[in-house]
């Protein structure tokens, strides 16, 4: 707004210089381009990101399958840092030997850490795995992806929104260095007794 009222204000002024004016161009192209250029290029980031997340969720959904796995015997319980997508607090979780049937028909036997909090020999609980039975992180879902690109988009959008301010305050710099020259070459052409003229000293 300021970029309007200045461009407004010395429309007309007869103390005008042409880096006010110039000035206040520049204000006005960084307003527009904030207004316009930043919103655009946050919806082409975040429909790219969007289309990128969706086809890796159809194919994660494709590549991965949930099974299910049989405790045959406890080992240790750990404290884990849990996963930022499904729960806020530390989970305790536990190390068991388990047995499960992959995909693709065979059978797996390893040590793995579940969510069960007390196992014992013959419980069961989900295993996410890829098609030949091995052990793989689960699926990234549609409603985070979702999030992820929106994210992306508002990021985009305030890095070009960002940009723009600093290109601007650039090269308002500039012009206020070269009026600044152009002021200290106005009074060295003035002289040093610029105020005593006339007056016969």
């Amino acid at each position: 707004m300021r970029a309007i009222s200045g461009l407004w204000r010395w429309r007309h002024n007869p103390l005008r210089r042409g880096t006010d004016l110039a000035e206040s161009w520049v204000a006005l192209v960084a307003l527009l381009l904030v207004l316009v250029a930043a919103p655009v290029v946050g919806s082409l980031v975040g429909n790219l990101a969007q289309d990128t997340l969706q086809r890796s969720v159809r194919d994660q959904r494709q590549d991965r399958h949930l099974v299910t796995a049989t405790v045959v015997r406890g080992l240790e319980r750990i404290v884990v840092e849990p996963d930022p997508e499904t729960s806020s607090g530390r989970e305790v979780r536990s190390r068991v030997v388990a047995d499960w049937t992959a995909p693709d028909g065979t059978r797996r036997h390893a040590a793995i850490t579940c969510a069960l909090k007390n196992p014992r020999p013959g419980d069961h609980f989900p295993l996410w795995t890829d098609r030949h039975g091995r052990i793989t992180a689960r699926p990234l879902d549609s409603a985070t992806a979702t999030t992820h690109a929106v994210l992306a988009g508002l990021g985009a959008s305030a890095l070009t929104a960002g940009a723009v301010e600093g290109i601007r305050r650039l090269i308002v710099r500039r012009m206020v260095r070269r009026r600044y020259a152009r002021w200290d070459q106005a009074w060295d052409r003035a002289g040093p007794d610029w105020g005593r003229t006339g007056t016969g000293s």
